[in-house]
């Protein structure tokens, strides 16, 4: 988005002031680059996304302007209504609205899926571990959608015609297709980082890009994240939780349970965020610091000895 900006003629060195709203990691990348570039960067977010986020960006040099969570995101007060009164009022400021941004789901076209197309096609079937070579089927969480869309975009146009992609949408946020998998208003979630109370003009909700959509809940989300903290030792966070429960969910269904039941299928889930932006908060502290089963022998006869 950056890159494509300055050729645009959008973004001008020594002069431009970026502004972007967002839950955190979004920021975080766009903070990183205008560190090298040189840019002042603003970054509004909502009060429930975690403080590791805000520290973040503020290492990086970027200002934070903390909104309300209960503002609708069309609300003045909300972080995308603040951001837009921000650049009214900063001389030279741009958002490049990863909400709207053709640049956003393409990044994802043209990096992350044909990564993931390597990373797959290079692994080799083996009598024990058979693989199609392909991506079968892909899982991913919605936010924006640029991920989910630009992913979809490259395996079905690259790679496989006939994978599946899957929507993970927490409930609570309306992202999911078709309507009726939505609640009729948006509700509060603690997950980060996916669903929103209105669709992002760069989410495809074309059955061609995204062919089915899950919804999950907080509880499904965070008890995945311990199964893959603790079974896989993947330090990852509540979005990732939330795609590997839409994941299992999804292959319990009737076009899930035939690629369960077919060998050599290749289910990719991606993993958009790690731990290390949710350390203070309180679903990882009660599960990282609550008690549990004790693991250290409390006398000599507790060894066997």
């Amino acid at each position: 988005m950056v890159l494509a900006a300055e050729r645009d003629g959008i973004l001008i060195p020594g002069k431009s002031v970026v502004i972007e709203p967002t839950s955190g990691n979004t920021g975080i990348g766009l903070a990183m680059t205008c560190a090298i570039k040189g840019y002042r960067v603003i970054i509004t977010m909502p009060n429930k996304m975690s403080q590791e986020k805000e520290a973040l960006l503020r290492a990086l040099g970027a200002e934070v302007v903390r909104t309300p969570d209960d503002e609708p995101w069309d609300s003045a007060k909300s972080h995308i209504g603040v951001a837009k009164r921000l650049r009214q009022e900063i001389r030279y400021g741009v958002i490049l609205d990863q909400y709207g941004n053709v640049n956003n789901p393409l990044a994802h076209e043209c990096t992350t899926g044909p990564e993931i197309i390597a990373a797959v096609a290079s692994t080799p079937s083996t009598p024990t571990k058979p693989s199609s070579l392909k991506v079968d089927v892909f899982v991913a969480g919605a936010g924006t959608g640029g991920t989910v869309t630009g992913v979809s975009r490259a395996l079905k146009k690259q790679h496989n015609p006939e994978c599946i992609v899957v929507g993970v949408d927490p409930i609570g946020s309306i992202l999911a297709s078709p309507e009726r998998l939505n609640d009729e208003s948006p509700k509060p979630y603690v997950v980060e980082g996916i669903g929103y109370d209105f669709v992002p003009q760069v989410l495809s909700r074309d059955p061609a890009d995204i062919d089915d959509w899950v919804k999950t809940d907080d509880g499904e989300a965070f008890q995945a994240v311990q199964r893959l903290i603790k079974t896989e030792g993947l330090l990852v966070g509540g979005s990732s939780g939330s795609a590997l429960s839409g994941a299992l969910a999804w292959l319990k269904t009737e076009r899930g349970q035939k690629v369960a039941q077919t060998e050599g299928l290749n289910v990719v889930i991606l993993l958009a965020d790690g731990i290390r932006n949710y350390m203070s908060k309180e679903w990882f502290l009660d599960f990282a610091l609550g008690p549990g089963p004790p693991r250290i022998p409390q006398t000599t006869s507790d060894k066997g000895n």
